[in-house]
């Protein structure tokens, strides 16, 4: 996506990462929806005057944008990205309206807040233990059998390490406690051969889709090996996630659930994902209908 020379503000711009593929995209839908030059605006560029209200990004003045879409804060989840959050809430408070709230999308960056919200909210997650104490996660992962440690931001499976009780555990927590400076360690649980993409524009059930595991891996990310295909999950897998996703408020959503023996568990509630599965797997443009519904909203 090259850089905006038009010095009047959209209508409706991205918030992503130029070259990313689902920002490029999302920016072309947001253009032909409004009739406006695609943008994709890159946060790390953004300076507020917090004085006068002006947000200036390559000469344009995005206080006088109609609204943005949220697809990306930055090419790698750090609590930095909060901050960002801020600078979007203040243009929010100036009248810009945001393709999810600012204050939405910040319960779901740090993986703890997002888990806290929904185990408050009776949402079944595989079980859990959060702690800074060697011993306490230590005797998690040795009561679980197996377990996943997630650092509180990343996506994508970037920087899981899965644990089993042996010889080499108590070395392996130390180096990731140096790391990290916090455990989080969910007891691994057996999906099949696939989990699930179960997603929401505004609140309202769109489609699923799902992820099948390579032979061999632990997880069904693309990046280890797994593929997009299409998936129709039963009623209560759709009640389950838009359960979760109800917590937060968001206009785009992407619920990854999986099918465990003990029923549906939801691992997390993503503010940014989907595009990609939606569209390999089911054909579907959910970044044209996410413009589109976005265009309809700052018209409204």
């Amino acid at each position: 996506m090259t850089a905006h020379t038009n010095h009047s503000a959209p209508r409706l711009a991205v918030v992503g990462v130029r070259g990313g593929w689902s920002s490029d995209l999302l920016a072309r839908r947001a253009a032909e929806a409004t009739g406006c030059q695609p943008l994709v605006i890159e946060l790390e560029r953004l300076s507020l005057d917090l004085g006068t209200g002006r947000a200036l990004y390559e000469g344009l003045d995005l206080s006088r944008c109609g609204g943005l879409l949220l697809k990306k804060l930055g090419p790698e989840y750090s609590p930095g990205l909060l901050d960002r959050l801020e600078m979007l809430r203040f243009l929010e408070g100036r009248g810009v309206r945001m393709f999810s709230r600012p204050g939405a999308v910040a319960g779901l960056l740090d993986r703890l807040a997002c888990t806290t919200t929904m185990v408050l909210g009776g949402v079944p997650m595989p079980p859990t233990t959060v702690t800074e104490d060697l011993d306490a996660a230590q005797a998690a992962v040795e009561a679980y059998g197996e377990a996943v440690l997630k650092p509180l931001y990343s996506t994508k499976a970037r920087g899981m390490m899965v644990l089993r009780p042996g010889p080499g555990l108590r070395a392996a927590l130390e180096g990731y406690l140096r790391a990290q400076g916090f455990f989080y360690i969910q007891k691994t649980v057996v999906l099949g051969e696939r989990d699930l993409g179960v997603v929401f524009l505004g609140g309202q059930y769109l489609t699923t889709y799902s992820r099948r595991r390579q032979p061999g891996a632990w997880n069904t990310t693309t990046a280890s090996g797994g593929r997009y295909e299409p998936f129709d999950p039963p009623r209560e897998v759709v009640d389950l996630a838009w359960r979760a996703q109800n917590l937060f408020g968001l206009d785009f959503t992407c619920v990854d659930v999986a099918l465990t023996d003990n029923g549906p568990q939801v691992f997390e509630v993503s503010a940014f994902g989907g595009f990609r599965g939606i569209l390999e797997a089911r054909g579907l443009d959910a970044a044209q209908l996410y413009a589109e519904y976005a265009a309809g909203r700052i018209d409204a």
